[in-house]
């Protein structure tokens, strides 16, 4: 039946794009995001690269975007002397009143940033937490960014098309706005939530229910309710209009026992609004061409500079300056999720049975951070390790480096990976989420492929791979040259991914109405 109509899957999918950017153009849509972190401002991973890409490359195309976080302690002094406060008091209707302040940047690019001020709730050095661990009172705290996020429309006079809610730390938006907009202003308002990382889910006692202002009927396995305490990622799938994972690959991923960290069978329940978008990149921040901390600018067909970087990088490293030698970089958060233990078990096999020299940036368990140090000690001119987080050295490890590695239990999207296949530093990744979604595995017989792919977490895996990557770049140097130009040549910038975020706001829509 369905051969009778030839194309027509195909003329319909044609059809409903050239439909929703049609009605982009004629009909600009009003967002808000609401998110705990925003690059520049406040940034701990990728998170905050993602909600300000997205929200820019909206902004480019017409809509309306605003964005609500935190006004964090930690946020520099060079913002805060651009902000201007709001006049007059926030009122948080958190079952009784409470009050905030509203400051206001307005970007360049017109976006509009507003930092919801409470010194009690985060007026504090860090963001989740600090050396001793998450705040006890992360619960009442992003609940307050949350109900901010629902008494800000009325505070603006504005009301948004879409609320687009990131992670648990925002995920009680489409809650809140189930309970207080079935009537009024906001009926019509839809929310989108953006799966970011599963293994974080907000976790709380039941008392945050009374603290948050919301009722206790939520209290349920089909609501807030799990394992006997309150979640708040659970109570966000359930009540968001649409679902989208960073990538298609961790959109299926999730729906699994392992990947869903306990929510697979809620996802599962939600299949049918969840969609999976790849995150892009801000290909102007990560171009080697105009990129200012980098030693020299190269591009694709002028790849000189791109050997410039490497010496660089082997000199300021304390590296042998050897040309010919592969070089690997890391820039990780030394977290279990990353796989860097297995790493760790790994580096002292490759290291005796390969001519390889390896960089790491990144910071996290005390553990993993001592024994990379212990690795570079017995490894002086080879290995050079840096704790902490440089963004001058993570761009110059991307432009200097030949190969990275990111060996992930799981990815939901990443964005390393992206950023060296525009820098022609060759990805080795474990086949997992996002980057098995973004890098293909090279095949010698066909001279395809951008990257090494793995598929088992161990460390004769890692080995495996990193050595066929070395006998790659001594043995078949035409391979590696061709595979650095076809990565160069893939295009992640945000803007087809705002484009399918587009279409995901309509669909919340028409589903709202």
């Amino acid at each position: 039946m369905l051969a009778e109509f030839g194309n027509f899957p195909m003329m319909f999918y044609a059809a409903v794009d050239f439909r929703n950017r049609l009605c982009t153009k004629l009909f600009p849509m009003k967002i808000l995001m609401a998110v705990s972190e925003l690059a520049p401002y406040v940034k701990t991973g990728g998170l905050a690269d993602m909600v300000s890409a997205l929200s820019r490359e909206l902004c480019r195309g017409g809509d309306d975007v605003r964005v609500l976080l935190p006004f964090h302690g930690s946020i520099a002094e060079r913002w805060r002397r651009d902000m201007r406060p709001l006049e007059g008091p926030l009122a948080v209707h958190m079952g009784e009143e409470r009050w905030a302040r509203i400051h206001e940047l307005i970007e360049p690019g017109g976006l509009r940033v507003y930092f919801l001020e409470h010194h009690r709730l985060f007026e504090r050095s860090g963001i989740y937490g600090d050396c001793y661990g998450a705040y006890c009172d992360n619960g009442e705290r992003f609940a307050f960014l949350c109900r901010g996020a629902i008494d800000l429309t009325d505070f603006l006079h504005w009301i948004p098309d879409v609320f687009h809610c990131h992670d648990w730390m925002a995920a009680l938006v489409p809650v809140y706005l189930e309970m207080v907009a079935r009537h009024g202003p906001l009926s019509h308002s839809a929310s989108v939530l953006t799966l970011h990382n599963m293994e974080h889910q907000g976790y709380g006692d039941r008392s945050i229910l009374s603290t948050a202002g919301l009722p206790q009927w939520l209290f349920r396995s089909d609501a807030l309710e799990a394992c006997g305490g309150v979640n708040f990622l659970k109570g966000g799938i359930y009540f968001a209009n649409k679902i989208a994972a960073v990538s298609p690959s961790y959109a299926d991923e999730i729906r699994s026992a392992e990947g869903g960290f306990g929510l697979d069978h809620v996802l599962r329940f939600r299949g049918g609004d969840l969609v999976g978008i790849l995150n892009g990149i801000d290909t102007e921040l990560w171009n080697p061409a105009t990129d200012p901390h980098i030693a020299a600018p190269y591009a694709l067909g002028n790849l000189g500079g791109k050997k410039i970087c490497k010496a660089d990088l082997q000199k300021s490293c304390g590296l042998a300056q050897r040309p010919n030698v592969p070089l690997f970089g890391v820039i990780a958060r030394l977290q279990w999720q990353k796989g860097l233990d297995v790493l760790c078990d790994a580096m002292p096999w490759i290291l005796d049975s390969m001519d390889m020299q390896f960089v790491l940036l990144g910071t996290g368990q005390w553990n993993l951070e001592e024994r990379f140090r212990a690795i570079a000690r017995s490894n002086p001119g080879r290995v050079f390790v840096h704790i902490g987080y440089d963004e001058e050295l993570a761009h110059r490890i991307e432009a200097g480096c030949d190969f990275f590695l990111m060996p992930s239990r799981f990815e939901p999207c990443g964005l390393n990976q992206l950023y060296s296949l525009r820098y022609g530093t060759l990805p080795i990744v474990r086949s997992t989420g996002g980057l098995r979604d973004t890098v293909k595995n090279y095949d010698n017989s066909a001279d395809s492929g951008t990257g090494f792919l793995f598929n088992d977490l161990t460390a004769s895996a890692i080995h495996g791979t990193v050595g066929w990557a070395c006998h790659s770049y001594h043995n078949r140097p035409e391979h590696i040259s061709a595979m650095i130009s076809r990565a160069m040549a893939e295009d992640f910038s945000w803007k087809a991914s705002a484009e399918r975020y587009r279409h995901c706001y309509r669909w919340a829509l028409e589903k709202k109405a």
